[in-house]
């Protein structure tokens, strides 16, 4: 279905990294752009530079959230908002299960609940799930985000078989290392993360997953692109590690 065909985003995680490229680009293609964000005064400078419709509010406050989709139909839902925090579950604190399981997973159920009922009786309509290779491969620390990401990706799958009959199309992109404030908000040392995860590597940047987010929207309606797994070419998500007993403990 081509861009011309739908009239309505709503991007969450808009005023920062993959999200700001995402209203950027959709904005570009001429459809109007409903921006959701924590940070009003960066939303605010979006929605000048852009033209979208700045809405501040947290994702996980489920009240605000029913209130703007009451008011508004999507033809584009752009899941992107995520938080991480480090370390397994074996050091984990409550704090750190329950914000990502509200930000990434939960707010992801209820924003689908609330507006793919809509798409389904206009038999129009697109999610797109931004995940993350942590959706599907393992790889030590950040045990919860893992697990809200692979949440979101069996969800992606399973809106396929809940849109089944209707013109509503379900992508998933999973990123691998992308050149964004992600690590720095992670650890709360920008210079510090930029130095140890961006600076010297080839990364993709936030406008290549707008790029591929375009891509999925843009193709013909019978076309429905499921997963794009994007990462750098000099990154691979897996392999195998073996000790003996007693090494690295």
């Amino acid at each position: 279905m081509p861009f011309s065909d739908y009239k309505t985003a709503l991007v969450t995680g808009a005023s920062a990294g993959m999200g700001e490229a995402i209203v950027e680009r959709l904005c570009q293609e001429g459809i109007t752009v409903h921006a959701v964000a924590r940070r009003a005064d960066q939303l605010a400078a979006l929605a000048a530079r852009t033209g979208c419709i700045a809405h501040a509010l947290d994702v996980s406050d489920l009240d605000a959230v029913t209130r703007l989709c009451s008011e508004i139909s999507v033809d584009i839902l752009v899941n992107n908002a995520g938080v991480s925090r480090p370390g397994s579950i074996l050091n984990a604190d409550e704090e750190s299960v329950d914000t990502q399981v509200d930000v990434n997973l939960r707010a992801v159920l209820h924003l689908c609940r609330l507006l793919v009922p809509g798409m389904m009786e206009r038999d129009r309509g697109h999610v797109i799930n931004i995940t993350s290779i942590a959706a599907i491969y393992n790889f030590g620390g950040n045990s919860i985000y893992h697990a809200t990401k692979a949440g979101v990706h069996a969800l992606s799958r399973q809106l396929r078989v809940d849109c089944y009959g209707k013109r509503v199309r379900i992508t998933e992109i999973c990123p691998g290392r992308v050149a964004t404030d992600i690590f720095g908000n992670v650890s709360g040392d920008h210079e510090e993360a930029r130095r140890r995860f961006i600076d010297g590597f080839e990364l993709p940047e936030a406008k290549d997953i707008a790029d591929c987010v375009a891509f999925a929207l843009s193709a013909p309606v019978a076309v429905n692109i499921g997963n794009i797994e994007i990462t750098p070419t000099l990154q691979v998500p897996g392999g195998l590690s073996t000790m003996r007993p007693g090494e690295g403990l």
